[in-house]
C-alpha cells in the first residue's frame, strides 16, 4: 500500500490512499486523467477514454486498480474480466458501474460526487469479488482573483534561507523564506507577518494551497493591506532525518505552551532577517500579525498570548486547540485573563478531526466563545471543510483584509 498526493489540473485534493491495490506502482512524478473529460468520453468514446487512462497509469496499477479525483469528480478503473461495480464499503450501496471501454478488460468509471464527504469504497465484480478498497475526501473550492496571479501586479521577492544554529531548539534545522513587497523601499517601516510552516504556504502556484504570497501581492497593491513583510518558517528537522521525513519537532515546537517558539522568532529568526536583508519594521504590535494552521495555528495564538507587545494579530485556520501539549486550555486561560489586545481572524468547520486528543470543531468553538465573552476583536469564518488548508487557501484573502482592516 502506498500514500501519495496527487495534482490535478485547477484545485484539486490530496487524498491518502488506503486499501490494496490502490495507486500502486506509480511514477513519483505523475499526471492523472483529466477526471471531468472523462464524465463525457467514457460513454461516448471509451477507445479514447482507454487509451487516456492506460496513459497515466500503467497495466500493474489497472489490474491492482486505481483511481484519481479532481475536483468532485472521482474516477476509478481497473482490469477485470468481469463487470465491476463500484460500492460503498460497509454498506454495499451502489456507486455506479464501470464501463467496459476495451477487448483487454479496462472497465472504468467517472461520476461527481457530492462535495464535502469522505466516501469509503471498494469495487466488487458481479460474483461478488472484491477487487479494491480505498477512501477518498471530497472537497473542492475554487479560488478567486486574488490568489491568482495578475500581469498588472508587481511582485514581491522571494528568498530561500536555512537556519541550523537555533539556541532555543538547539540541534535542529529548518529553512525559511522571506518575502519583500515591491512597494518596500525602505522609507518607512514596514509591517510583518510571519507564518508557520511556512514554505509551502508561500509557494504561488500551488494547487490546494494558500499561494500567500501571490495574496500579498494583490492585496499589498490593492490597499488591502499595509507593506509587509513575510516571514515563511518550516518547522525544525533533525540532521538525522531523511529528507522526506516529516519535520519531528513540530509538535514541540508547534503545541507547546510558552515563550520558547516566540523567543525564537524574536531572539534568532526576524533579527536575522532583518540585518540579512537591511530592513525596517514597525514597532507597533498592531504592524505584526502571525498566522499558522491546525498546531501552527495554535502556535500563533500561543506567541501573540505570550507576547502582544510584539504581535498584536492572529490569523489561524483548523486550530489545534486540544490536549496535546496543553492547548486545549486556552478558552479557560482567556475567560479569566484580562483581555490582551489581540486581534484574530480564525477559521474551522464541521468536519475537522474528532480522535483521541479532542474534537476540532467543538475546542474552536469553545475558543469562540471565550474570545466573545472576553470581548476580544476577533472573528471566526465556520463551513464544511475537514482538516487541512483547503478552505483557508480559498478564504485567505478575505481573512487578510479583515485582520488589516484600519483599527478605527
Amino acid at each position: 500500500m502506498n500514500s501519495f498526493q496527487r495534482l490535478f489540473l485547477g484545485l484539486s485534493l490530496a487524498a491518502t490512499l488506503s486499501g490494496q491495490g490502490w495507486g500502486q506502482n506509480q511514477a513519483a512524478i505523475w499526471t492523472p486523467p483529466p477526471a471531468s473529460e472523462l464524465l463525457t468520453l467514457i460513454p461516448s468514446k471509451p477507445a479514447e477514454a482507454a487509451s487516456l487512462i492506460r496513459k497515466s497509469w500503467g497495466e500493474k496499477a489497472l489490474a491492482a486498480g486505481t483511481r484519481a479525483l479532481e475536483n468532485t469528480t472521482l474516477l476509478v478503473a481497473v482490469t477485470s474480466a468481469e463487470p465491476v461495480t463500484l460500492v460503498r464499503a460497509g454498506s454495499g450501496e451502489k456507486i455506479g458501474d464501470l464501463v467496459p471501454l476495451d477487448a483487454q478488460n479496462l472497465h472504468a468509471l467517472a461520476i461527481e460526487l457530492k462535495n464535502f464527504q469522505m466516501v469509503d469504497y471498494e469495487l466488487r465484480t458481479t460474483s461478488g469479488k472484491g477487487l479494491a478498497k480505498g477512501n477518498v475526501k471530497i472537497e473542492s473550492y475554487e479560488y478567486t482573483a486574488d490568489s491568482l496571479e495578475k500581469p498588472e501586479v508587481p511582485k514581491g521577492k522571494v528568498t530561500t534561507h536555512e537556519w541550523n544554529d537555533s539556541k532555543v531548539f538547539p540541534n535542529t534545522r529548518r529553512e525559511f523564506k522571506v518575502y519583500i513587497p515591491a512597494q518596500y523601499d525602505g522609507s518607512k517601516p514596514a509591517a510583518l507577518m510571519v507564518f508557520q510552516d511556512g514554505l509551502r504556504h508561500a509557494d504561488p502556484a500551488s494547487n490546494g494551497g494558500l499561494r500567500a504570497t501571490t495574496v500579498f501581492d494583490n492585496l499589498i497593491a490593492a490597499g488591502d493591506m499595509p507593506v509587509t513583510i513575510g516571514i515563511f518558517v518550516n518547522p525544525g528537522r533533525f540532521p538525522e532525518q531523511k529528507p522526506n521525513d516529516k519535520a519531528r519537532n513540530r509538535s514541540l515546537e508547534y503545541d507547546s505552551l510558552g515563550d520558547a517558539y516566540v523567543r525564537f522568532l524574536l531572539e534568532e529568526i526576524i533579527p536575522n532577517v532583518v540585518a540579512e536583508h537591511g530592513l525596517k519594521l514597525s514597532e507597533d504590535p498592531a504592524e505584526w500579525a502571525i498566522a499558522g494552521g491546525s498546531s501552527g495555528c495554535a502556535c500563533a495564538w500561543t506567541a501573540a498570548w505570550e507576547r502582544p507587545d510584539k504581535f498584536g494579530k492572529v490569523l489561524g485556520w483548523v486550530g489545534t486547540f486540544v490536549d496535546i501539549r496543553g492547548a486545549n486550555a486556552y478558552p479557560s486561560l482567556i475567560r479569566k485573563t484580562e483581555r490582551k489586545p489581540i486581534r484574530a481572524a480564525l477559521l474551522d468547520g464541521v468536519n475537522d478531526l474528532d480522535n483521541q486528543f479532542g474534537n476540532w470543531p467543538l475546542a474552536n468553538r469553545q475558543m469562540e466563545a471565550a474570545l466573545k465573552f472576553q470581548g476580544y476583536d476577533y472573528r471566526y469564518w465556520w463551513g464544511e471543510c475537514f482538516h487541512g488548508s483547503a478552505h483557508a487557501a480559498v478564504m485567505l484573502p478575505e481573512m487578510l483584509r479583515w485582520l488589516w482592516r484600519d483599527e478605527n
